[in-house]
């Protein structure tokens, strides 16, 4: 999609049991999941878990947010700066494992999003492999979003290039 393009003409249609992000709210939701969530770095799985929380928001592939506990010990270290969201409030980042920066939490997420406190959520693409419900997730385009790409959700997603503006 070109940057002249507006992502409304381009919307995909979801089919049977899919989603399309232009149907998620803004300001974002919080909504508790009963996936399995498992990542894979370095060889081995840091992380196999079914206390998840995912975060909508238009244009935006969800966000999944696992318990800090459920990394295997000592694999997440923090990381010097911080960006703020307008809806959750200053992000704190992580390095996992050998991959820099490569996750964020809200020390003290905003009212409306208490439910991301204690959890932490990875950038997909800096992983070897993340999966949801066994399914490998693909990375949202961009290195500033995080969203995770599954076949029940469809776009455009913002993050690629010529995309900022929506």
């Amino acid at each position: 999609m070109s940057a002249r393009q507006q992502p409304g003409k381009n919307r995909v249609t979801p089919g049977p049991g899919q989603e399309s992000v232009w149907d998620y709210p803004r300001p974002p939701r919080v909504e508790r999941m009963s996936e399995r969530v498992t990542i894979e770095l370095d060889g081995q799985q840091i992380l196999d878990t079914t206390d998840v929380v995912r975060v909508l928001e238009t244009s935006h592939p969800p966000v999944y947010y696992v318990p800090r506990s459920a990394f295997v010990a000592g694999v997440l270290q923090p990381v010097a700066g911080q960006t703020m969201c307008e809806f959750k409030g200053a992000a704190s980042y992580l390095s996992v494992g050998s991959a820099e920066r490569a996750a964020w939490f809200y020390p003290q997420p905003r009212a409306g999003f208490e439910g991301l406190e204690g959890r932490v959520a990875v950038y997909p693409g800096s992983m070897e492999r993340c999966t949801v419900d066994g399914e490998t997730v693909t990375a949202q385009d961009g290195d500033f979003y995080g969203g995770w790409i599954t076949a029940k959700i469809v776009g455009p997603f913002k993050g690629a290039a010529g995309t900022w503006g929506w």
